[in-house]
């Protein structure tokens, strides 16, 4: 929300759950239907999940995707603070995109601050030394 305001998008959530946007932000008097996600597994490139799996005991056992019909943008924070605004005609995946590499890189914006970590023993993210095990997925903290 942060960034959408500092490029002076007026910016709003939904009062109740929306599945498929996380934020709508008025820019250049357009509306923006914004997905936001955040990430902090490191291997190589930053994997960011874009399909979720329920996350509760009721889950059902269905995997949900991203509709790029339902979307304009992906917002993406990651734990060291890079950031990335994608169209979502440009997102390719559907369990999962890796950032940091060339295919998204007309597509990272400014750098923010990094995302706190829950667990302090976590290695620091600016190094490549983050095992599969160490890094914890961060949810909501770039709203």
């Amino acid at each position: 929300m942060q960034w959408l305001a500092w490029r002076g998008a007026t910016v709003a959530i939904p009062p109740f759950h929306s599945p498929n946007w996380d934020l709508i932000a008025e820019l250049n008097g357009e509306l923006l239907r914004v997905q936001v996600k955040t990430c902090a597994f490191f291997r190589k490139r930053w994997e960011v999940a874009l399909c979720t799996h329920g996350g509760n005991q009721s889950w059902t056992g269905l995997v949900k995707r991203l509709d790029p019909s339902r979307y304009d943008y992906l917002f993406v924070l990651v734990a060291d603070g890079r950031r990335w605004f994608i169209p979502s005609s440009a997102v390719g995946g559907e369990r999962h995109i890796s950032l940091g590499g060339p295919k998204y890189a007309d597509f990272e914006v400014e750098r923010g601050d990094p995302l706190p970590l829950e667990h302090a023993e976590v290695a620091p993210l600016e190094s490549n030394s983050l095992r599969r095990g160490d890094a914890r997925a961060v949810k909501g903290s770039a709203l």
